[in-house]
């Protein structure tokens, strides 16, 4: 089991609107690519207090390449990265994968 993180930072005053945009992405894109069980954060203490971070639970990187694979095809994920864009600072968005240790 992996833990893929995304992690993205929101403008000054713009981190609920990061926030509402990525739980309608949870409940409307990620079940078209498989991906169903995530957890959404925001910084706290120690961390970015603009910082959103996604954790999405797979099961492995091929599960996490083949929901990437179908994303690329879903032409509203296209218009909801447009739609969130103004809301983030530019060149923040990030990937981490994670292996669960039990």
């Amino acid at each position: 089991m992996m833990i893929a993180r995304w992690q993205i930072d929101a403008r000054f005053g713009h981190k609920q609107e990061v926030i509402e945009r990525l739980q309608r992405w949870a409940r409307e894109i990620a079940p078209q690519i498989g991906m169903t069980t995530g957890r959404l954060m925001t910084g706290s203490i120690g961390a970015l207090e603009a910082t959103v971070v996604h954790d999405w639970e797979i099961a492995d990187l091929g599960e996490l390449e083949r929901a990437w694979t179908r994303l690329a095809t879903i032409p509203e994920h296209a218009a909801w990265g447009k739609e969130l864009e103004p809301h983030v600072v530019s060149g923040t968005a990030r990937w981490e994968i994670y292996r669960i240790v039990e």
